[in-house]
């Protein structure tokens, strides 16, 4: 059968000896030895070792479902820079260290582990499950590359070439993307948390959300000075870092999962917070407005767990059995707060939407003053149109009414309650603009 990613010509009998002589070096990672650490390989090499891995079963085929939990080649610490890798089917390669690894090791050791593929061409190749963790791929081309839930972490991807790529569940966090190019790139489902750009970095077109992958993960991005009006923000809601706060929240069980899903939901309001200022900061007002509410209603979300949870001490206390009644009380005071400053979050809600939406306090007037009319047109026995005078009249003027009401009059009582109502929705009102404004 035809492979048609085999190119060059079959490597010399003698550069074969000296892979297979390479192959049978142990990695080790606390000396940074790996197969082929510091070797030039080209790409009569690469195809070689990608015919003949695990024995002649050849590379992993993605497609297969059965084979992606297969190991890729060996790449770590290689010198493939500057090399022609177009099409090649490189999926789960290692290109740098797993997770468990990279956390016991220290920094020296990561870069040693890194493959270094800078400059190289890997447009279209399949990179799917590519474990390239701290890899060096600046100014690589990945035009139109497959890398469907490769993991990119810390990856030096600046000056990047990344037009039309597929990055769909890719975790690139604390990602390099300095001067990269993601013009029509698939960012869906993208975990680019603590990721860096800057004013080189191209987005134009990107695509941040679909149904399968979710959208793109953002809390604590640097944005620098990065455009974003090259993106459609438009539907992109929710963030898939709320996503990710939602089933943590839906599955939490234990105390400690509880706690870890609070403290992502307070990285997700992060992001919507940091996305809309960096918005606010390139002029985009408009777009940054669904993003500002969002993290408000993130916020009222986290306020409600966190009364249903309790707080972390109290639950401490509970599970060693050492609870007093000062610590309940605490506890009981903490709720409270809580409890408190969930219900006025939620009234700001209703009156305004946090000042973004308006729309709803001016409904909420008309409400009011509507069912008053209507209460005093029937209970005051008043023509329609001077029972509106009157409730107008009763909301705005802080007890100058007008009428032929006593004291006494059920009517004055109703008209008392309007006034305080109105008050408050007058207070409510300000308060949500000022913090629009001039709060966060």
């Amino acid at each position: 059968m035809t492979l048609v990613w085999r190119i060059e010509p079959e490597i010399s009998d003698a550069r074969q000896a000296f892979l297979r002589e390479r192959l049978t070096i142990v990695p080790d990672i606390q000396q940074g030895s790996y197969p082929f650490k510091d070797v030039q390989l080209t790409r009569a090499d690469i195809e070689w070792l990608l015919l003949t891995h695990e024995q002649g079963r050849g590379p992993v085929k993605w497609s297969d479902f059965t084979q992606q939990a297969r190991q890729g080649i060996d790449l770590r610490g290689a010198n493939i820079q500057h090399v022609n890798l177009r099409n090649l089917p490189l999926a789960c390669v290692r290109g740098g260290l797993t997770q468990e690894e990279w956390v016991a090791t220290t920094q020296t050791q990561r870069v040693l582990a890194g493959v270094h593929l800078e400059q190289a061409d890997l447009s279209g190749a399949h990179l799917e499950g590519a474990l390239l963790r701290g890899a060096f791929l600046q100014s690589v081309s990945l035009r139109a590359a497959l890398l469907e839930r490769a993991v990119l972490f810390q990856a030096h991807l600046e000056g990047a070439y990344l037009r039309k790529a597929h990055l769909e569940g890719a975790n690139m966090m604390y990602a390099h993307l300095e001067g990269a190019y993601l013009r029509k790139a698939w960012l869906t489902g993208v975990d680019l948390r603590h990721a860096i750009c800057d004013n080189t970095t191209n987005l134009e077109k990107v695509t941040l959300l679909n149904k399968k992958w979710g959208c793109v993960l953002l809390a604590d991005v640097h944005w620098g000075d990065c455009n974003l009006a090259l993106l459609n923000w438009r539907h992109v809601l929710p963030l898939g870092d709320e996503t990710l706060a939602q089933q943590l929240r839906r599955s939490a069980k234990s105390f400690k999962e509880k706690h870890y899903a609070l403290d992502v939901s307070q990285a997700a309001g992060r992001a919507y917070r940091q996305l809309a200022n960096a918005m606010r900061a390139q002029g985009m007002n408009e777009e940054a407005m669904p993003f500002a509410y969002r993290a408000q209603v993130l916020q009222r979300t986290i306020l409600r767990r966190r009364l249903l949870w309790g707080s972390e001490m109290f639950f401490e206390e509970q599970q060693t059995a050492q609870t007093s009644v000062r610590q309940r009380v605490r506890e009981l005071r903490h709720r409270i707060l809580i409890g408190t400053s969930y219900l006025f979050s939620w009234f700001l809600d209703i009156i305004a939407g946090y000042g973004y939406k308006p729309e709803r306090g001016l409904g909420l007037y008309l409400l009011t003053i509507l069912t008053f009319t209507l209460v005093y047109h029937f209970a005051g026995t008043l023509p329609f149109g001077q029972s509106l005078i009157f409730s107008v009249t009763a909301f705005h003027g802080r007890g100058f009414l007008i009428g032929p009401f006593t004291l006494a009059s059920p009517v004055t009582a109703l008209a008392a309650l309007e006034a305080v109502i109105g008050l408050f929705i007058e207070i409510s009102f300000i308060a949500t603009f000022t913090q629009r404004f001039f709060g966060r």
